[in-house]
C-alpha cells in the first residue's frame, strides 16, 4: 500500500508538471550557444589526482586531457590518441611504451603562468604529473592502479613516505621524458591495461606552475589543455560555469563512426567544441532537477538516479505527451553492476560466508527490479557486467535466487538462527528519497529471516570518508566500468586495500592468485576463461549483494544534437551542439 500510494504522489506530481504553465525562455546572448546540464552531487575536488567519484570526474574532464581517449562514435571502443600524436610503439614483451605528442599544445591562459599566459605542454608535464599520483603526502586513491606497475614508482613513493616532500626532481626508471616532445613508460611486467589507464582522469596532464601557485587550493583552480576553461571553483556553490577555451588546439567533429551512429556525423569535420559555455547546476535532489528540466533550464537530465523514469519511460519509450514536447529519450545498457557491499574487514563479515550468502539469499532481487526499475534492469548473478568478456548470461549463481527457506538455513550454519544474537547491522545510504526507498526494501527482505538493519543517510563526501576509512558494516553503491574490459570489475576485489573502488575489503587467497595471472594476459579464450572462473569465485564468496545492471535513461530536448552517453566516455561536452533557432520554436510553442 505504501508503495501505491508513493508512485501515485510521484504520478501526479509529474502530471502536474506536463501541465505547466507557460514560461518565457530566458533571453540569450545573440548567437551564444550553451550547454546547460546537471550533477546529482556535490564536487569534492577539479584535481585529476583526487577526483575519486564519477561526479568529480565528468566536471575534471571538461577542463582537462590525457595522451589517449576512446573514439565518440566507434564501437566497439577503440582507443584512439588525444595529446598523443600517434598511439605508442610498444617492445615486443609489451613492457615499455614510447609516445610522442602534438606540438603546440597550450595550458589555459592562468595566473600560474608568467604575464598569465598558459605555456606550450612538454614531456616533464606528464612525468610531473604522474609522480603527484604516486605522491605519498597526497594520498591520490587512485594510485592502487599503477602500484607495482612502473618500474621504481613505488621505490620513489615508499622512499618520501615519512619525508616532509618527495623530490620532483629524482628520476625514475620507468617514467621518463626522453625530450620535449616523446614520453616513454617502462613497466615491471606486461599490463594490457595500461593504456585503458591512460585515458583515465587520474592520468590526465597537469602543470607543475599551477600546483605551486595555488597550494592547497589547486583542487578548486583547475588549470588543463582541455575545451572549456573554469574560472574557479568552490565546493559549496550550486553553479559551475565553463567557457570554450580560446587556445584550444585544432580538434575536430569525427567523421567516421559506428552504424548505429552514423546519423550523428552532421558536425563532422568541425572544430571543437561546438558550444560556447557550459553551465553545471548541482541538483541533489530530484524533483527540483525535473521541474528545471521541463522549463527548458536544463538541456539533458540524466533519470537513472531516481523515480521520474518509472513514470516518463514504459518499455523502453518515452511518454507521448513529453515527444510532443521536442524531448527525446536515450536509454542504453550500462556496463555496471550495483552492489549492497559488505565490509569485509569487519568481524561480523571478514570470515563467515554463510551469513553473506544468507542475505545475498534473503534479498528479492526480482521485485527490487519491477519496483524501482521497471524490470528493465539485468538482475546481477555476480561481479562483471553484461557485454563484457567474462560474463556469461547463461550463469545463475546459487546465492542470488531468492531462496528464503535456504536463507534462514544458512543464517543459522553462520550461527545465528532466525538472526538471534546477530546485532543490527546498518546500511549506509546517499541522502535522496530513493536511496531511502531502495534501503528499506533491503531492510524488509532481512526482516523476513530475522535480522534487523538500520539504514543510515549520508551526504556523498560523508559515504567517500566511511568507506575509505572502513567505518560501514554496509553501504549501498554502484560501480561503472573504467575501460571497457572485465578486469575494471574484478580487480575491485583483489587483495583487502579498494577504497578508491566500492570497498568491500575482500581478499580471498584463491581469487587473488587466478586474478594476478589473468591480469597480465592478452585479450585471448584462455584469458576469458580465467575471467569467468573469478567470476564464479566472486558470485560464491558473496563479498557484496550483487543486485542489477542497469540500464541509463537521459532525456534531452529537441535542441540538443550529437548527445551519446558510454561508460567510459568522458569529456563528451566537446562533441555536443546547440542549435539555438530550434530552441526558440520549442520554446516558443509551449
Amino acid at each position: 500500500m505504501k508503495n501505491i500510494i508513493r508512485f501515485g504522489i510521484l504520478a501526479l506530481a509529474v502530471l502536474g508538471v506536463w501541465f505547466y504553465t507557460k514560461r518565457t525562455p530566458a533571453p540569450l546572448a545573440q548567437g551564444e550557444k550553451v550547454l546547460v546540464t546537471v550533477s546529482t552531487q556535490q564536487i569534492k575536488s577539479c584535481d585529476p589526482a583526487q577526483a575519486e567519484s564519477v561526479y568529480d570526474t565528468g566536471e575534471v574532464s571538461k577542463v582537462y586531457e590525457g595522451l589517449l581517449e576512446y573514439h565518440y562514435l566507434k564501437r566497439p571502443y577503440e582507443l584512439i590518441p588525444n595529446l598523443a600524436a600517434a598511439m605508442p610503439t610498444i617492445t615486443t614483451d609489451g613492457c615499455v611504451y614510447t609516445f610522442t605528442f602534438k606540438k603546440g599544445v597550450r595550458f589555459h591562459d592562468n595566473a600560474c603562468f608568467p604575464e598569465g599566459k598558459g605555456r606550450e605542454l612538454v614531456a616533464e608535464d606528464f612525468v610531473y604529473a604522474m609522480k603527484r599520483v604516486a605522491d605519498p603526502k597526497l594520498q591520490s586513491r587512485w594510485y592502487s592502479m599503477l602500484a607495482g606497475k612502473i618500474k621504481g614508482l613505488s621505490a620513489w613513493r615508499d622512499k618520501y613516505a615519512d619525508a616532509h616532500q618527495a623530490d620532483y626532481t629524482e628520476a625514475i626508471e620507468g617514467l621518463k621524458a626522453v625530450d620535449t616532445y616523446t614520453l616513454q613508460f617502462t613497466l615491471t611486467q606486461p599490463w594490457p591495461q595500461f593504456l585503458y589507464s591512460l585515458a583515465m582522469s587520474f592520468c590526465y596532464v597537469v602543470p607543475q606552475e599551477a600546483v605551486q601557485h595555488y597550494g592547497a587550493e589547486f583542487i578548486n583552480h583547475p588549470v588543463g589543455t582541455g575545451p572549456f576553461v573554469l574560472k574557479d571553483f568552490k565546493p559549496e556553490q550550486n553553479k559551475l560555469i565553463y567557457h570554450k577555451n580560446p587556445t584550444f588546439r585544432d580538434k575536430f567533429f569525427p567523421s567516421e563512426a559506428a552504424e548505429e551512429h552514423k546519423h550523428l556525423l552532421v558536425d563532422a569535420g568541425k572544430k571543437l567544441p561546438l558550444v560556447d559555455k557550459i553551465i553545471t547546476h548541482i541538483l541533489i535532489e530530484e524533483q527540483p532537477r525535473w521541474l528545471k528540466f521541463q522549463q527548458g533550464q536544463i538541456d539533458v537530465l540524466d533519470l537513472s538516479r531516481g523515480d521520474i523514469a518509472l513514470q516518463v519511460v514504459q518499455e523502453g519509450v518515452l511518454d507521448a505527451k513529453l515527444q510532443e514536447k521536442g524531448m527525446q529519450l536515450f536509454l542504453e545498457p550500462e556496463q555496471n553492476t550495483s552492489f549492497c557491499v559488505f565490509n569485509n574487514s569487519h568481524p561480523l563479515f571478514k570470515d563467515n560466508v554463510k551469513l553473506r550468502q544468507a542475505i545475498s539469499l534473503a534479498f528479492d532481487g526480482g521485485r527490487y527490479n519491477k519496483l524501482f526499475h521497471n524490470d528493465t534492469a539485468v538482475q546481477a548473478q555476480s561481479i562483471i557486467s553484461p557485454g563484457l568478456a567474462g560474463y556469461r548470461e547463461d550463469y545463475v549463481s546459487p546465492y542470488r535466487t531468492h531462496d528464503v527457506e535456504k536463507a534462514n538455513q544458512l543464517l543459522a550454519e553462520a550461527g545465528y538462527p532466525g538472526g538471534k544474537g546477530l546485532p543490527e547491522i546498518t546500511l549506509e545510504i546517499s541522502a535522496s528519497t530513493t536511496a531511502r526507498q531502495k534501503g528499506e526494501f533491503f531492510k524488509n527482505c532481512m526482516g523476513k529471516i530475522g535480522i534487523s538493519i538500520k539504514v543510515q543517510s549520508n551526504t556523498f563526501p560523508e559515504l567517500m570518508r566511511k568507506k575509505a576509512q572502513k567505518q560501514m558494516m554496509m553501504h549501498v553503491q554502484a560501480w561503472s566500468a573504467d575501460y571497457p574490459d572485465a578486469d575494471t570489475f574484478l580487480g575491485l576485489l583483489y587483495k583487502a586495500d579498494q577504497s578508491v573502488g566500492v570497498g568491500t575489503y575482500f581478499s580471498n587467497a584463491t581469487y587473488n592468485a587466478l586474478y594476478e595471472k589473468a591480469t597480465v594476459m592478452k585479450h585471448s579464450p584462455e584469458r576469458t576463461a580465467l575471467y569467468e572462473q573469478l567470476n564464479r569465485i566472486a558470485a560464491e564468496q558473496v563479498p557484496a549483494v550483487y543486485t542489477l545492471h542497469g540500464m541509463r535513461p537521459v532525456l534531452y530536448h529537441g535542441w540538443v544534437k550529437n548527445y551519446l552517453w558510454a561508460d567510459c566516455l568522458y569529456g563528451t561536452e566537446q562533441y555536443v551542439n546547440i542549435d539555438l533557432e530550434k530552441k526558440r520554436q520549442l520554446q516558443g510553442n509551449r
